[in-house]
């Protein structure tokens, strides 16, 4: 499948770097091998080449529809996702306990990402279904894991998350929703969501929403907000459908990309159906009162990099197919030869091969950064089953998952404006793919939180949050791979990057201050620099320096991986003078990315070098 995503660069990346095989050392991962591995991987292979691929234009060209009462969509869409099921690759992560077979996550990771590079609008379908069934079985209890995530296992019924509302965005603290308590113990919901994916149609039997609601005379803000499961279709105790949910459509929304994936404007409590004779949609509370964000952001925060993911696999798939078009497509010819002489492929051209170069280093640094941090995800689960100390390990996936979330984002939709600036004028039109992968990949800058609140998430919580640690964790391990890279002959003076990712911390830390920040930070930066090299040389303690006496540093939400919450800054929260330090921080890492990108483009063993394409 050469223009989804390189076979070649999945197996190095997942067997020759990230050693994923000694995974099964772990006794979560035992009964998987190599061999498991590469069958998944080839089994994902052939179902987004036959079921995914051939229908992501038509996808586009022939989005949902909505009738007033139904949505009606591809029913290729449909067999797709049916085939995926069939497959049972919906539970491939999940433990042999909740349904699946404890395929690592960074395995499935690589798995989904070719079903995202062949189409990433029905791939969306699977990746929310699991992300809500992942949710239920964390938090749910064992009647609502029965009657609704086994269902959704078996492709019988989806899933979504119903968050945002017209009036409330990002700033979940102003949703107005409502669950009203009943004498049977559920609820009745009355309120509208806004951009709902998969919010309603006939692909699956029933659809079993998430929806963050209030429950009256809770306190304000995001303090109040509950989670509840609310069924298109309330499900019998034998598992059969019943009748019909208080729950419609008021429209579907009409994006620039991912138009096969619906995208719906949900109405609940309405009166439109009276499930049991009565108004209001039935909904269901999900663990407690009042624990609905941080219980939703164990979605969320997974569904970050799947994300990031998503934004590679479109970057990727389209820089492939530019790289394609570059070796065939024939125009002008090369510098210091006779006008009257053939034309040349435009591979040749320099300014073609800079655009390459660069989608090449976007894409590849993306696939890395997002598969290095599923197998921090692995690790975790592995080492928490185990009993072992995870600390280390958790907040250094808490610093990585806002960046593997908006670094592909920005670059490899940079990446795809390359790819059509390759094609020249064919890259603007709807002839070709790329135009088509730039609309959908320029989604993902929104989807699960902006730039400006992964930056914050990150300079705030993550790195402020944990007074620096998680960063000089990051940092240590740069320069432990930047260590080994010089033993190798990979290059002279790299680990100055440490040094310049600790002034980069310094400098934000030290614009905080400037902004009115309660902290005292003198000296933080070299205090930064001083733990990392402990971390790095001697595996030391880190010697943290301590906030002002008034700085609240708690939090009342887990790290990460344990159901962090998300920012409560609005849709447009935008950067400060902060985000010079990070920026210089994201610099480096790039740096530490690319690097190696941009060495193996210099050698003529690169595929597409001009000494090892076949037309030469």
């Amino acid at each position: 499948m050469p223009d989804l995503i390189s076979r070649r660069d999945l197996d190095f990346l997942l067997y020759e770097w990230l050693d994923v095989p000694s995974l099964t050392g772990y006794q979560r991962f035992s009964e998987h091998s190599r061999e498991t591995f590469d069958g998944l991987l080839d089994l994902s292979e052939q179902l987004a080449e036959q079921h995914f691929a051939p229908h992501n234009r038509l996808g586009d060209t022939a989005e949902p529809t909505f009738d007033g009462e139904k949505v009606t969509t591809l029913p290729e869409a449909a067999e797709a996702l049916r085939a995926f099921a069939a497959a049972d690759l919906i539970a491939a992560p999940l433990t042999e306990e909740q349904g699946g077979f404890g395929l690592p996550n960074s395995v499935y990771g690589a798995c989904m990402t070719l079903f995202g590079a062949a189409n990433a609008a029905t791939a969306g379908y699977e990746m929310l279904t699991l992300g809500n069934a992942r949710l239920l079985l964390a938090h749910g209890s064992e009647e609502q894991v029965e009657r609704f995530v086994h269902p959704m296992l078996t492709g019988r019924f989806s899933g979504t998350m119903a968050l945002s509302e017209p009036d409330a965005g990002s700033n979940l603290a102003d949703i107005t929703t409502r669950a009203e308590p009943q004498a049977d113990g559920t609820y009745r919901l009355f309120g509208q969501k806004m951009w709902i994916s998969g919010g309603d149609h006939e692909m699956t039997e029933n659809i079993v929403h998430l929806v963050l609601a209030k429950i009256p005379g809770a306190p304000a803000g995001t303090k109040g907000i509950s989670l509840f499961i609310v069924p298109k279709y309330l499900v019998a105790d034998d598992g059969s459908l019943g009748e019909r949910n208080d729950v419609v459509l008021s429209g579907i929304n009409h994006k620039m990309g991912f138009r096969g994936t619906v995208n719906t404007a949900p109405v609940f409590g309405s009166g439109a159906f009276t499930p049991e004779g009565q108004a209001g949609a039935v909904g269901y509370l999900v663990g407690e009162e009042n624990r609905g964000l941080p219980y939703m952001f164990h979605m969320m925060n997974e569904a970050r990099i799947s994300v990031g993911m998503g934004a590679t696999a479109l970057g990727y798939t389209g820089y492939l197919k530019s790289l394609a078009y570059a070796k065939d497509r024939l125009q002008g010819r090369a510098l210091g030869q006779p006008q009257s002489g053939p034309q040349v492929p435009i591979i040749d051209h320099a300014d073609v091969r800079r655009m390459l170069l660069a989608q090449k280093s976007y894409v590849e640094g993306g696939l890395a950064l997002g598969l290095y941090a599923w197998r921090l995800v692995d690790e975790l689960d592995a080492l928490s089953d185990e009993g072992s100390d995870v600390a280390d390990k958790q907040l250094l996936l808490d610093v990585l998952t806002p960046i593997a979330k908006s670094w592909p984002s920005q670059w490899c939709l940079e990446a795809n404006s390359l790819a059509i600036q390759v094609l020249g004028g064919a890259g603007y039109t709807r002839d070709f793919d790329v135009e088509q992968h730039y609309r959908d990949n320029r989604l993902n800058p929104i989807h699960e939180g902006t730039h400006g609140i992964q930056g914050l998430d990150l300079l705030g919580r993550k790195v402020l949050g944990t007074q620096g640690r998680g960063l000089m964790l990051l940092a240590a391990e740069m320069g432990r791979t930047a260590d080994r890279a010089e033993a190798l002959g990979g290059g002279q003076g790299r680990p100055h990057i440490i040094d310049r990712v600790g002034e980069g911390g310094a400098h934000a830390l030290s614009v905080g201050e400037r902004e009115g920040e309660a902290l005292t930070l003198t000296r933080w930066g070299d205090e930064l620099k001083e733990g990392v090299t402990a971390i790095r040389e001697q595996g030391g303690p880190l010697h943290l320096p301590r906030p002002h006496a008034d700085a609240d540093t708690t939090s009342e939400v887990p790290p990460l991986h344990h159901h962090a919450r998300p920012s409560p800054h609005g849709d447009a929260a935008g950067g400060s003078g902060a985000q010079d330090g990070l920026s210089a921080i994201g610099e480096e890492v790039s740096a530490l990315i690319t690097a190696p990108i941009w060495r193996h483009h210099r050698d003529d063993r690169s595929p597409w070098h001009p000494r090892r394409r076949a037309h030469r």
